[in-house]
């Protein structure tokens, strides 16, 4: 069973996910955490030594609860297209779609209030959107070792279309909250990648 201690720093990674999803890093006050999690100054600091602080574990934080929703099933589906269409879809229906967090995906809203703002902070979130990326364009050479699609196919280039397409609908969707937009996107990510096939 989980310590007082161990519960009230859940709770503040959790109302900590979702003020920064909805309002920022910089547009999130420590006051906010402290009120949304019904804790003083000192109840707060005796967990977390600094905002910064607090931000990188709820970024470590958001980055499990995401691979848990994206990857569910992943390493059972053998053929590595349909793994990533499942993927896709696991991000933009489950992940996005579902409002795990209410400001929509978590590291696309980070980024943006933070570019050109915090260096660091950038580079952490640009490198986890390389490191998907990265991990998309292997098991598009995977298909390719296979016969599964053409050797012409650019894996790298196909894997950052993946990457641009599933952020534009994810701002879209978050804008709009139309749901349809995230719908499409999977449906045309799959139709591009069926194309591919040989």
């Amino acid at each position: 069973m989980p310590s007082k201690g161990e519960v009230t720093r859940q709770r503040i990674l959790e109302a900590t996910l979702q003020l920064f999803s909805v309002k920022g890093y910089f547009g999130t006050s420590i006051h906010d955490v402290m009120e949304e999690v019904g804790i003083t100054k000192g109840g707060l600091y005796g967990h977390f030594r600094s905002k910064e602080e607090l931000w990188n574990n709820a970024y470590e934080e958001a980055v499990l609860i995401w691979r848990g929703i994206v990857f569910r099933d992943a390493s059972a589906i053998d053929d590595p297209v349909e793994r990533i269409c499942k993927v896709v879809e696991h991000d933009l229906l489950d992940y996005v779609g579902e409002g795990v967090f209410a400001g929509g995906c978590f590291f696309l809203n980070c980024l943006l209030d933070v570019s050109g703002r915090s260096d660091a902070m950038t580079r952490r979130i640009l490198k986890g959107f390389v490191r998907f990326s990265k991990l998309l364009a292997s098991w598009l050479e995977e298909a390719k070792e296979r016969g599964l699609i053409s050797e012409e196919v650019d894996s790298r280039e196909v894997a950052d279309f993946i990457i641009i397409n599933l952020n534009g609908a994810t701002a879209l969707y978050t804008a709009s909250r139309d749901r349809r937009l995230l719908e499409t996107s999977v449906s045309q990510t799959r139709t591009f990648l069926e194309a591919l096939k040989r």
